[in-house]
């Protein structure tokens, strides 16, 4: 089936420099594989893209057929990865949607299932031609537009085979990725246009003799994703609640129910507000808020209320009387705990489901910056800090949007590149191996997935399906301006083994990766077969039973200055800084590995995620986050470390932690990287020796049944 790819097919620039206006011009260009025909329709499918303003696919699909039917699935797969707040909004934008449709002489067409069968049945009833859709970056979805092709290429029409047009908005004016360097310091120097919004289109009204379905109610829509988003990860989900729940009966005053007690039990929302904070607020909230979910903490509704919700926020230094922007105010206030973090905290939703184009916020937000400055650009920098935020963050997104295009296709050492959204931030990862039990590689700080590149394969050949990933922050996953814990990431590992992975899994860690490990393993041990620890981060404490303190983790002007002088040490000694994590090979520490680490150093966000060094808070010991694990715990130590005195560490585990395994290695500080062959080894004989146990566990276990 010939797939129509219009990526890149419009460009509507401002100047050479980002940041210098220029007039604008239009371009369109698309390519088709032979005449189109204008009598027959098209469907125009959204997903994410949940707006008449600045829709490139409306553009082209009104340019080029007479009948279009807008369209919204209701697939389980899209519903799957929503918290009830997105799904609350995601309601409220498709109701303003359907509405400016109509206001246009069109509908939104409603339907609810699997995209490939809801398509098929409307290409036979509407003989569609074209099917428009926004490309996709994550796998899942990625795999859900494959299925819809491999579907329209068994329809037989007398028109032709149909075709799926894909489109997305392009933010620079950048035909192709060919072009697109690993660096983000490179993609500076290219000084590429940024690309200007569109107006609202006239859409073809054709009247046609057809159901266009309801809306569903937010209970309705509830119930259905209940009945079928999956019972295997409804199950996971309620083993993740449940193992929590068992967690904080039974250390309620234990130091990790004190740091984590409110993200074990509700959904994690980064930077939000205190609860008092949140309530206040509420009461306050406006009949013309544009905070429509019953949270009252992201904004949402349509594209207007959006917009006028950007000019609140831009405006934030000025004098206001009305009652929506004071709200929007005082929401700043409450989520910026780190300077410019209020905006994706505020509007990362709504950019999510595009009921705003991020060419949108840069262009409301450069206008703005115009109108303080008489007219013009100031060549030094943004005086508004709101206007510095809006484009920091669209920009960022978009580098990353990027980077995950250009690696979705790619594969690293035949290991393929996969892309998982996670609470809107995008997450590399890789999976090698068809079947045997699961492995979660998880890396150590500056790291990536790939650092794990003599390993993955190996272990999978053992007859294992080994998952790797990148963490948040690191290598060519998102670096979002958040504040960044421990447990922010051992939440992240929690989501991926439950919606990626979908079973338990052994986990390996390197470094902080193993004391994030360990944090799983005491939070929701369900999750966990056993823990693999190579030189893990974490200390022994005898006799440790918890101590008060607060979770909140705060910035400060030391931070900042040194998360910069820290990053610029790195870069200039990152050779000689890996060499010494390599004792025994120091070859290991080699260009690639070298060139990985300052590629990202270069990425928006790093230096953000370099702040969080000086808040960490690794004070709850490795004795106390793996007891009751003990037996399921393997440790890979390699003795000459230089970041840890590896002898009195050992010894000390061994005193304090009964029945854990360890196994001392003639390497630094990443053996796994350093002496692969040998770790890939008593990995797979570790692994089998714990599957053989359970299978004789389970075997005696059905015996007595009998």
């Amino acid at each position: 089936m010939a797939v129509v790819s219009s990526s890149r097919f419009l460009s509507l620039s401002f100047s050479s420099n980002p940041n210098t206006p220029a007039s604008c011009c239009t371009c369109v260009k698309m390519k088709t594989p032979g005449a189109v025909n204008k009598d027959a329709a098209a469907i125009l499918w959204y997903k994410h893209d949940l707006r008449i303003d600045d829709h490139p696919g409306i553009v082209v699909a009104s340019s080029m057929h007479r009948t279009l039917v807008p369209l919204y699935i209701f697939d389980p797969r899209i519903l799957s990865r929503f918290s009830d707040d997105m799904v609350e909004l995601l309601l409220f934008a498709l109701e303003d949607l359907k509405r400016s449709l109509k206001e246009r002489g069109s509908n939104l067409m409603i339907r609810f299932g699997a995209a490939e069968s809801v398509i098929e049945g409307l290409v036979k009833e509407v003989k569609v031609t074209n099917i428009y859709v926004e490309e996709e970056v994550e796998f899942g979805l990625w795999s859900m537009l494959e299925g819809v092709k491999e579907t329209l290429d068994t329809i037989p029409s007398a028109e032709g085979t149909p075709k799926l047009v894909i489109w997305n908005t392009p933010f620079y004016d950048m035909k192709s990725l060919k072009v697109l360097p690993k660096s983000y310091a490179e993609f500076k120097k290219l000084k590429l246009l940024i690309t200007s919004p569109l107006s609202s289109q006239v859409l073809p009204n054709e009247d046609l003799s057809f159901s266009w379905g309801t809306l569903p109610t937010l209970e309705d829509l509830k119930k259905f994703m209940d009945d079928n988003v999956g019972m295997s990860r409804n199950r996971w989900v309620l083993i993740e609640k449940a193992s929590s729940a068992s967690e904080l009966q039974k250390a309620q005053t234990a130091t990790l129910s004190t740091v984590v007690q409110g993200l074990r039990e509700q959904e994690f929302i980064e930077n939000s507000p205190n609860e008092s904070t949140l309530k206040k607020i509420q009461r306050k909230r406006h009949v013309k808020s544009v905070f429509v979910t019953q949270s009252g903490n992201i904004v949402g509704g349509g594209t207007n209320l959006v917009l006028n919700a950007l000019s609140a926020y831009l405006r934030y230094l000025e004098e206001t009387s009305q009652d929506e922007w004071k709200e929007v105010h005082e929401k700043m206030r409450a989520v910026e705990t780190r300077e410019g973090a209020s905006f994706g905290a505020l509007f990362g939703s709504a950019l999510l489901l595009g009921i705003i184009s991020r060419r949108r916020v840069y262009y409301e937000a450069f206008e703005y910056e115009k109108e303080r400055n008489a007219g013009s650009i100031l060549p030094f920098g943004y005086l508004a800090k709101t206007v510095a935020a809006a484009f920091n963050t669209v920009c960022s997104i978009e580098w990353y949007t990027l980077l995950a295009l250009k690696g979705k296709e790619a594969s690293w050492r035949g290991s393929p590149v996969r892309i998982w959204r996670w609470n809107g931030y995008l997450i590399h990862y890789t999976l090698t191996g068809d079947e045997g039990p699961a492995l979660l590689l998880v890396h150590g700080f500056g790291a990536l997935w790939s650092h794990y590149r003599d390993n993955i394969d190996n272990i999978a050949e053992g007859g294992n399906r080994v998952w790797a990933m990148t963490l948040l922050g690191f290598g060519e996953s998102e670096k979002p301006n958040i504040v960044y814990t421990e447990v922010v990431w051992a939440k992240l590992l929690r989501d991926f083994i439950i919606e990626v992975v979908r079973e338990p899994v052994h986990l390996v860690g390197n470094s902080i990766g193993g004391y994030i490990a360990a944090i799983v393993t005491c939070l929701w041990p369900a999750l966990a077969k056993s823990v693999i620890l190579l030189n893990s981060a974490g200390i022994v404490v005898p006799g440790y039973s918890g101590a008060c303190r607060s979770d909140v983790r705060e910035t400060s002007g030391a931070a900042w200055l040194g998360a910069r002088f820290l990053s610029l040490f790195l870069r200039l000694n990152l050779r000689n800084t890996l060499k010494s994590c390599y004792p025994i090979r120091s070859d290991r520490a080699d260009k690639w590995l070298i060139q990985e680490m300052l590629r990202a150093s270069y990425d928006p966000g790093v230096v953000v995620v370099l702040e969080s060094i000086f808040s960490f808070d690794l004070s709850v010991p490795l004795n106390y986050l793996l007891q009751g694990f003990e037996k399921r715990v393997l440790v890979l130590q390699g003795m000459k470390d230089p970041l840890c005195d590896s002898r009195s560490r050992l010894a000390m585990l061994r005193e304090h932690s009964e029945g854990i395994v360890i196994r001392e290695l003639n390497a630094g500080h990443c053996p796994h990287d350093e002496k692969p062959e040998e770790i890939n080894s008593i990995i797979q004989e570790w692994v089998v020796t714990l599957e053989s146990e359970v299978l004789t566990t389970s075997s005696k276990r059905l015996g007595l049944d009998c």
